[in-house]
């Protein structure tokens, strides 16, 4: 019943004017009994202490509450109590995105917190959850490319991969070639409005059957928008320099080398736009950057349906004064 109410609207809100009417006639109401009051004189009260008023004068008033109830109901009704129910039909056109993940163990250098690697994932995160009309993919590279997740809209389960990237499953280099080449792959049949590789890397191409510029050219061929993104503070950072099979690893400041000239010119061919993210903030500025260079289309259409709700005005008005009248005519039948 609460969700009922809350629901209505009025279309006629002119006609809860006449509620004015109501105190108007409760003035009537006690001008009138007062002046039906007869008066007698008693010389004492004490012999009509034990007099006890009957259950019929106490409830007398009810009958003219039931007809201000039945009064207020009708005035509802004229004020035209509606609901309205409304829905959207949604139609949205995503795009297609593949994240092309360095993940070679310079990627662990410890200019961002904690280090490139743990911030790159953690962005991407962020990232994914802001897309939740596109279809997103995952490909990681090192000395080798292999695609961790292909193109999906079931965020949760990428979010989870994305979360579990490790340094040291495939051979160790950087490939950019092979990782944008194989994201090109994933992404080169779709039927999306936008086809989008974002490319992270904090090095320069030194293995691989495929040169980064190759793969650029199949990218542009195939209609694929390259965002590259340059991950690595500008100088000197704390890097890993070696790797003992026990996991330990020795760190030592080297120079940061990202090929910039043509991480810039593969962006450029293909439409896109290179960034150079120098730390943990600005990697999380160029993310948003790219969310807001490539929007999904959502086409919204609002319908909604009126419906009249006087009937519950209307028989709360109708017991109010059936109620008065069965009362009039029986319990109170022979009060003044």
């Amino acid at each position: 019943m609460i969700g009922f109410f809350n629901d209505i609207t009025f279309s006629n809100k002119d006609a809860f004017y006449f509620f004015i009417i109501l105190p108007l006639l409760v003035i009537w109401y006690i001008w009138k009994n007062r002046k039906n009051e007869g008066e007698m004189n008693f010389s004492s009260l004490s012999g009509m202490k034990k007099i006890k008023s009957s259950t019929r004068a106490k409830f007398r008033h009810s009958l003219f509450v039931l007809r201000l109830i039945a009064f207020s109901a009708l005035i509802c009704v004229m004020a035209r109590p509606q609901s309205r129910t409304s829905w959207k039909d949604v139609k949205a056109e995503g795009i297609d995105i593949v994240l092309c993940m360095d993940v070679s163990h310079s990627m662990l250098a410890k200019d961002f917190d904690p280090n490139r690697l743990e911030s790159a994932k953690a962005v991407a995160i962020d990232f994914v959850d802001s897309r939740p009309n596109d279809r997103i993919g995952l490909v990681v590279f090192s000395g080798e490319a292999f695609t961790q997740c292909p193109l999906t809209t079931d965020h949760t389960i990428l979010k989870n991969i994305i979360a579990d990237v490790k340094t040291g499953q495939m051979a160790d280099g950087t490939a950019i070639g092979l990782g944008l080449a194989d994201a090109v792959s994933r992404v080169k049949e779709s039927t999306a409005k936008s086809k989008v590789v974002i490319l992270m890397s904090d090095g320069v191409s030194n293995v691989g059957e495929i040169a980064p510029l190759t793969a650029g050219e199949i990218a542009k061929t195939f209609g694929v928008k390259i965002y590259s993104i340059g991950v690595g503070t500008i100088g000197k950072a704390l890097t890993p320099v070696g790797i003992y099979p026990n996991g330990h690893m020795e760190f030592a400041y080297v120079d940061v080398e990202i090929d910039e000239p043509v991480m810039t010119e593969i962006s450029e061919m293909t439409g896109g736009k290179y960034f150079r993210a120098k730390d943990n903030k600005a990697l999380k500025t160029v993310y948003k950057e790219i969310d807001r260079l490539e929007k999904s289309v959502i086409n919204e259409r609002n319908f909604s349906n009126k419906a009249e709700r006087f009937f519950v005005f209307a028989l709360i008005a109708a017991i109010a004064l059936l109620l008065e009248f069965t009362l009039k005519n029986t319990l109170f039948k022979t009060l003044p």
